[in-house]
């Protein structure tokens, strides 16, 4: 998440003329049938702080899916916000005495029937959340704040912990919509965006197609067989009952680690290795991409800590640290030139390009990502299942050289009209 609100800062901090937005976004699914046109019409705005869209569901579905929309309301004092089942009515949860309360309202949205349409109301939001769920409606619960309990895969006890589910994230406010697919905790139903401005140029993200998730499930278990880590691991199936087991999700490195904090434990330290032997005789170069320009500095005689001057220093970062992005060296703090740094050096680190080059991000391509044995090999594996190549597949995976392909699959607009979310992955296509 830290990278994507970097993003949104840096967007919002770009010299152009902000235009009031004109639509916010609509859902069209089809998860289970796996079949999916984005056939959405727009009703047009309300007012200049609430958004109507119309979702149509044009495809069979042979099991049901719903919809759950979360967020910060920024015109609200930036209220916790979630929208009622009827897809039009705001619900702001009081804050409760309790922690784990349950919401007095029903928020699940269905997405209906083939061919019916749902028209949504949606206020300008922060930090927001498209939630699907296939087969059950999310269970979400208030703490005190209040602040939302969302759905964790984390807690075995979690009541949606065998719900097949995934989400998009997105900002609207008054000056832009950002919106990205996100696989940095894990990967979940595939899911593709469009996004149409009022000149009416379009910019999409094509997502996984239906059979994604068991293409990266099949890459992670020859990984495995290459080269006996925990890639598999990775891989979780539920069953019910009598039934088989079935593939439900799969996770991500760090998510696997904060789950089982031995996994991984020494599988980068040759690399890493190797990357503080390489610049104790030579200097690496970040560019910050940010006013601190070009940054360089070389690795202590120790071998054991990279120098960066009024940029920090930086010690051997573990797996937790390279796949987390945020500890350890990659902690970020008071220092804003470090922290600029930070987002830089964990990349090339997860793409394993630090060898390749010395000069970071500018002197890497996108051919060169993960060539290394030892790299982030789920990222590696999760774009290559993207039919664009293109999502969040760990925290700064939105680092690119300057007028670089980005990677990250988000989309924003300055002056939006439409938003079209498609749940299935049939019908996404390569833009």
């Amino acid at each position: 998440m830290a990278s994507i609100k970097d993003r949104i800062r840096k967007l919002l901090g770009r010299n152009v003329k902000q235009q009031q937005t004109n639509g916010l976004a609509s859902t069209h699914s089809n998860a289970v049938a796996q079949q999916q046109q984005p056939i959405v019409q727009h009703d047009g705005p309300s007012d200049s702080q609430q958004k109507t869209v119309q979702t149509q569901n044009r495809e069979p579905i042979d099991d049901e899916l719903k919809r759950v929309i979360a967020g910060l309301a920024i015109n609200n004092n930036n209220a916790l916000f979630l929208l009622q089942a009827d897809a039009r009515t705001p619900y702001y949860p009081p804050n409760p005495s309790s922690t784990g309360t349950k919401l007095s309202v029903n928020v699940s949205i269905p997405l209906g029937a083939p061919g019916s349409s749902i028209t949504a109301t949606i206020p300008q939001i922060a930090g927001g959340r498209i939630w699907f769920s296939i087969g059950a409606p999310l269970v979400f619960a208030v703490n005190p704040g209040p602040g939302l309990v969302e759905p964790s895969i984390f807690n075995p006890q979690d009541p949606n912990i065998n719900t097949n589910f995934g989400f998009s994230e997105f900002t609207f406010n008054s000056s832009q919509l950002f919106v990205n697919i996100s696989y940095v905790d894990f990967v979940g139903p595939p899911i593709a965006l469009t996004l149409t401005d009022t000149s009416n140029a379009t910019q999409h993200v094509s997502g996984m197609p239906a059979n994604g998730l068991q293409t990266v499930a099949n890459a992670l278990v020859a990984q495995t067989q290459k080269d006996t880590r925990r890639w598999s691991s990775l891989i979780v199936n539920t069953s019910s009952g009598s039934n088989a087991a079935q593939l439900l999700r799969i996770l991500s490195p760090n998510s696997g680690i904060l789950l089982n904090p031995t996994w991984f434990q020494p599988y980068w330290q040759p690399y890493v290795d190797q990357v503080y032997t390489h610049y104790t005789s030579q200097p690496l170069t970040v560019n910050t991409q940010a006013s601190f320009g070009n940054v360089s500095g070389e690795v202590n005689s120790q071998s054991n800590s990279l120098n960066l001057g009024a940029g920090g220093m930086f010690q051997k970062p573990t797996a937790a640290d390279i796949f987390g992005c945020n500890t350890g060296p990659f902690a970020t703090g008071q220092n804003s030139e470090t922290n600029t740094i930070i987002p830089r050096l964990a990349a090339a680190f997860n793409r394993s390009t630090l060898l390749l080059t010395n000069s970071i991000p500018d002197g890497e391509q996108v051919s060169q990502y993960y060539t290394n044995p030892i790299t982030n090999h789920y990222a590696r594996i999760v774009h290559a299942a993207n039919l664009d190549g293109k999502g969040y597949a760990f925290p700064y995976d939105d680092v690119v050289p300057d007028g670089g392909v980005p990677q990250e699959g988000a989309l924003f607009s300055y002056s939006p009209a439409l938003l079209t979310v498609a749940v299935g992955g049939n019908g996404a296509y390569a833009a």
